[in-house]
């Protein structure tokens, strides 16, 4: 079948796109061999609109049919990265080379020495993507796999409760924003200067996501009224799938069992607006061994391949 490529051209095609990695999530059976909703949403309102700051029209690439269905989506994640998201009906050798050729001229990075060089995630059930990308002159990269988690939320939900004087909470109004934006930068920059952090006005984009819940955006809160660690959860209707992005407790609270606290009961809130599925993402042993002891033990890995010239 003939396809016509074209670049994403406004806020229309962010919808088409939503609507495209619906279907492939459940074509698929629920499984990540494509981005799944909330990633995009995640991607589209946080990771661009507040760090990489892609120009979209430059950087989303669409084939669609004569009739106009969307077949694949070529997109980066952040510099030097291309994600292919391709439809199962519409796969073949012929778009995916079309499609990473593509990445390669738009998404490759300049290095130090001169040299060009384009990362590639590829399923580690997808042998198809693996060989094309070894024919191409692509390695398996050194970058830890993604650990693509999930668990059944027919299975028990563990009890697990916070330590005494803590409160489990979704957090409140714009008044709130600064003790949610500085935990997580506490969390996710334990060793940066204090000096370096630029304020709370990116959560508000995160909020702008269309699946954001501020019911399923929930925090540990300490004895002293301080945020002490924090799970936003993302609930698609749809897939009756909800995901865990991100986890985080500050440095100053860990080992009190707050990160399993509070996605317990994230994970019974989102069981009670009628999920099926829960997910989540991991690359360190810490965050694996977290996870699994809140049922996600099965997985599937994404794996880096690197190419340089």
């Amino acid at each position: 079948m003939k396809l016509t490529l074209r670049k994403y051209q406004q806020d229309e095609d962010h919808w088409k796109i939503r609507a495209f990695l619906r279907d492939v999530f459940l074509a698929n059976q629920r499984r990540e061999m494509s981005w799944p909703l909330y990633r995009w949403d995640y991607w589209r309102w946080h990771v661009n609109e507040n760090i990489f700051r892609f120009d979209l029209s430059a950087a989303i690439f669409m084939w669609e049919t004569n009739e106009g269905r969307l077949a694949a989506v070529l997109n980066p994640d952040g510099p030097g990265e291309a994600f292919l998201q391709v439809h199962p009906e519409f796969r073949s050798s012929e778009l995916e080379v079309e499609m990473i050729s593509a990445a390669e001229i738009q998404f490759a990075t300049t290095q130090s020495d001169g040299r060009q060089r384009l990362i590639v995630w590829a399923h580690e059930n997808d042998p198809e993507r693996q060989a094309l990308l070894q024919r191409r002159g692509y390695t398996r990269g050194t970058w830890l796999p993604e650990h693509q988690r999930r668990r059944d939320l027919r299975d028990p939900i563990p009890d697990f409760q916070p330590a005494e004087g803590f409160t489990i909470r979704a957090l409140g109004d714009v008044n709130e924003h600064p003790a949610r934006s500085w935990v997580s930068w506490k969390a996710f920059h334990p060793d940066e200067p204090d000096e370096k952090y630029q304020g709370h006005d990116w959560y508000a984009n995160v909020q702008r996501a269309p699946l954001y819940r501020r019911d399923l955006d929930l925090v540990a809160a300490a004895p002293n009224g301080e945020f002490a660690a924090f799970c936003t959860l993302w609930f698609d209707d749809v897939t009756r799938t909800a995901a865990f992005e991100p986890v985080g407790t500050h440095p100053d609270y860990q080992r009190k069992g707050l990160g399993k606290a509070l996605m317990a009961e994230g994970l019974r809130r989102v069981r009670g607006l009628g999920a099926t599925l829960c997910t989540v993402g991991s690359y360190s042993e810490a965050a694996g061994a977290l996870y699994a002891s809140l049922g996600f033990t099965a997985y599937d890995l994404c794996e880096a391949w690197v190419k340089e010239w």
